[in-house]
């Protein structure tokens, strides 16, 4: 089976110095740009993360310090990988809780501004997680009978994340063919911030998910504790979750 398109998807997978959002860098990134006549194209490059890889990092991927250091760095890479993403909706593996995250986070520290708004994020994981509840070389050998060579490669990753996909539309009939569709059915919470330290709640208003604010308003905390506001730019938070939180405080500005 195919997938339904009406614009370019892009599945990419990251293999990274850690799981630390906010500190953490990718190593090595895969794209798969799939288009909606059909065509493919994959892109696979080492980066250079400017820190050194932990062994525990290394021993899941197998890349160490001396196999990027004349890997370009991703701020060189970021104006190019931009561009070739484009306007495309975006797919993986656990990618709406790190892969995507850490990607945006990457191209804000490079200062390219590379916008969600108008994408569709598509998380295979998630798929997978609510109707099978397990890892993605089992969800290979489950839905595609395939033994995962090369797992924790990313493209390795990224190919079978790919096939995983297609093979649960086929199976699964209440599973539409159909990008907006799986984006909405592999979305978990309502998140303001990719990281979900700033959600919706049911009344569709931005509240803090964490913290002795939890709950509460950020307009209302940003207005009565503004120092809240510097704490947070000045903390250990996303560079993505300042931005959103920086929108919010701006768009009241002057009120």
């Amino acid at each position: 089976m195919n997938l339904s398109l009406t614009k370019p998807i892009v599945f990419f997978d990251l293999e990274t110095t850690g799981v630390n959002i906010a500190s953490d860098r990718i190593v090595e990134i895969s794209i798969l740009k799939l288009q909606p006549d059909g065509k493919k194209e994959v892109k696979t490059r080492r980066v250079n993360p400017t820190i050194p890889i932990p062994e525990e990092s290394a021993a899941i991927h197998g890349i160490r310090d001396e196999d990027v250091v004349d890997e370009p760095t991703f701020k060189a890479l970021a104006k190019s990988l931009a561009t070739f993403i484009g306007n495309a909706d975006l797919a993986g593996f656990n990618s709406n809780k790190f892969d995507v995250p850490l990607l945006v986070e990457e191209f804000l520290r490079a200062d390219v501004d590379f916008d969600l708004s108008n994408r569709k994020l598509v998380d295979v994981q998630n798929i997978f997680h609510m109707m099978e509840q397990r890892t993605l070389v089992a969800a290979y050998k489950f839905y595609c009978d395939k033994d995962l060579i090369g797992a924790h490669g990313a493209e390795a990753d990224n190919l079978a994340t790919f096939e995983v996909l297609e093979a649960q539309i086929e199976k699964y009939p209440e599973l539409k063919n159909d990008v907006n569709f799986l984006s909405e059915f592999s979305r978990r919470g309502n998140n303001a911030d990719l990281m979900g330290r700033i959600i919706f709640n049911e009344e569709n208003v931005e509240v803090f998910n964490f913290g002795k604010h939890k709950g509460k308003s950020v307009d209302k905390v940003l207005s009565e504790e503004p120092s809240y506001y510097d704490w947070m730019m000045k903390g250990d938070f996303p560079l993505y979750t300042k931005k959103v939180l920086t929108a919010i405080k701006m768009r009241n500005f002057g009120k």
